[in-house]
């Protein structure tokens, strides 16, 4: 379980985040949806204790974020950001070992190796290892980093918990591996140990896939539940200031989202 209490978080005298507290599970894809400026990245910048906030706290477990020390954390944390630069060349597979660094001192032991490998093939980049990694598409890119961060939290930790942070994880990819992407976090988040929590601004990705809907709006929490609880005409019309039109397939019974 991860918690955050009563989150405050100003910047040049404009809050961020008001009083916001929520509860994440374990075994489930969390996602947190919202419209420009409504304080998500942010949310999770403080969810993964890379800002600290005004006020409140985020707890791991039982025990209050503050009180892990880096290296433990880069242990059982990791988290994808929206742009990753790396200015200079780097093989593929160096840079997914990169997610390895916490684990080991020195260089890479066969576990270590192992997980490269492992994430890589899951992630279909493996053609890509002995590649300059700047030479790759934005869409190419995003699948290394992907691998990279999963290789960091990839094995399970002997009575602790995995936490992964998403921040606008889909940027630069096409519809295909938007999907597949999803579907990949969807399946690690099924995981008993594993938190996952992210931020996406396409709501019907977030409804197909996501098991609980955060909605925030001027840096509130508007609403917070399953999808259909939380994308509502009421709720939807708060967030964004538009008409939405909700179409449920009779068959899945799941719902798509579109604005007049």
């Amino acid at each position: 379980m991860l918690n955050a209490s009563d989150i405050m978080v100003s910047a040049g005298g404009r809050v961020l985040l008001d009083s916001v507290s929520a509860a994440f599970d374990s075994g489930r894809l969390h996602l947190i949806v919202g419209p420009n400026g409504a304080g998500k990245s942010t949310l999770v910048r403080v969810l993964a204790r890379l800002l600290r906030p005004q006020a409140g706290g985020v707890s791991y477990g039982e025990r209050g974020a503050e009180h892990w020390n880096e290296r433990e954390l880069a242990r059982h944390r990791a988290m994808l950001s929206q742009t990753i630069e790396v200015a200079f060349p780097i093989p593929v597979r160096d840079l997914v070992m990169m997610g390895r660094y916490p684990h080991f001192s020195g260089r890479p032991n066969p576990v270590d190796d192992q997980i490269c490998d492992e994430v890589m093939r899951y992630f279909e980049i493996t053609d890509f290892a002995d590649r300059d990694y700047t030479t790759l598409s934005g869409g190419e890119r995003q699948r290394v980093n992907f691998a990279r961060v999963l290789a960091q939290i990839w094995h399970p930790i002997k009575d602790c918990g995995r936490y992964l942070f998403l921040d606008e994880p889909l940027t630069f990819l096409d519809i295909r591996h938007q999907i597949d992407f999803m579907k990949k976090v969807r399946e690690f988040a099924s995981r008993p140990d594993a938190i996952v929590i992210g931020v996406v601004h396409d709501l019907n990705l977030a409804t197909r896939f996501a098991d609980r809907l955060l909605l925030l709006h001027q840096g509130r929490i508007l609403a917070n539940g399953n999808p259909s609880e939380v994308l509502t005409r009421g709720n939807l019309r708060a967030a964004f200031d538009v008409q939405p039109t909700l179409i449920t397939d009779v068959v899945t019974g799941q719902t798509s989202v579109a604005f007049e």
